[in-house]
């Protein structure tokens, strides 16, 4: 039986993986809140409190994805996981979270999500604070 070897995901499969989620999670919820909640796009980009729980709503779908099966749709279109970097295993619920709330502020400074290009084991900031590891699979 051959041991399967983890190596640290490309970033840009990282990105990739983001604009999939984004337009798979995240439009959908995006719009059913504009057009059935609300009155149309002036009306949603007036309403704060409605971005914030959109937003909220797409951190919570996300973790649900990677508690589950350590893959979100765009995740699993790159062939990438999200492992915890103390255990080898899938994160937890509560850490998903975590890592959701560490990524919303370290995107407030664009060098959060850039500093990954910048180091060798290529893990951005919400990586580092959460304490967790996007990987490939290599046999």
């Amino acid at each position: 039986m051959s041991k399967t070897k983890v190596i640290i995901a490309n970033p840009i499969d990282r990105i990739k993986a983001f604009f999939i989620d984004m337009f798979l999670i995240s439009m959908p919820i995006l719009y059913i809140t504009a057009y059935i909640f609300l009155d149309g796009k002036d009306a949603f980009r007036q309403n704060q409190l409605a971005i914030s729980i959109d937003w909220a709503m797409y951190g919570i779908i996300i973790s649900i994805f990677f508690a589950k099966s350590a893959q979100s749709p765009g995740y699993r279109a790159q062939d990438i996981y999200l492992i915890d970097a103390i255990s080898g295993k899938k994160v937890s619920f509560l850490k998903s979270i975590f890592r959701y709330i560490c990524f919303l502020i370290s995107g407030m400074s664009i060098f959060g999500l850039l500093i990954c290009f910048f180091r060798k084991d290529k893990l951005c900031l919400h990586d580092l604070l959460s304490k967790s590891i996007v990987v490939t699979k290599k046999s």
